[in-house]
């Protein structure tokens, strides 16, 4: 079986929308698949280089577009205020987060302090798709 154009941005479509689950992006894969599904559906009334074009201009539209959204989303108060670190988080660095049950990158809130694995921290923000963390400790009296 042949790998046609509209096979392949189905493909693509499925593949980036999947993969907003597994990496959250704050809704871009899953924009651009969404673009790719688009584009599959007319795929076979136009050329591969004009369905190039006509994905990228969808991507780039439907993403300023969505843009809106997500920062209104973005400004709400987290959910859950607790979650525990799956790696360590060095100071002043990123690393992961188990967080309503996803893996999150995070970044403690004091850049001077490391927090250990396993370790319970609470969620005092959130900058793009990072946490923004504090420890468990710092927090009692």
């Amino acid at each position: 079986m042949a790998l046609t154009p509209t096979l392949l941005w189905l493909l693509i479509g499925v593949v980036l929308c999947l993969a907003e689950v597994v990496t959250p992006t704050a809704f871009v894969e899953f924009v651009m698949g969404i673009s790719a599904l688009m584009v599959a559906a007319i795929a076979h009334l136009i050329p591969f280089s004009l369905q190039i074009l006509l994905w990228m201009i969808l991507s780039l539209t439907l993403v300023l577009f969505s843009r809106r959204f997500v920062r209104q989303k973005a400004a709400k108060k987290l959910d859950a205020t607790d979650g525990e670190t799956l790696t360590e988080i060095p100071a002043g660095k990123t690393g992961r987060v188990l967080y309503e049950g996803n893996s999150w990158a995070a970044r403690c809130e004091d850049d001077n302090l490391a927090i250990a694995p396993n370790q319970k921290v609470y969620i005092v923000g959130r900058k793009g798709t990072t946490l923004i963390v504090i420890p468990e400790n710092s927090v009692r009296s």
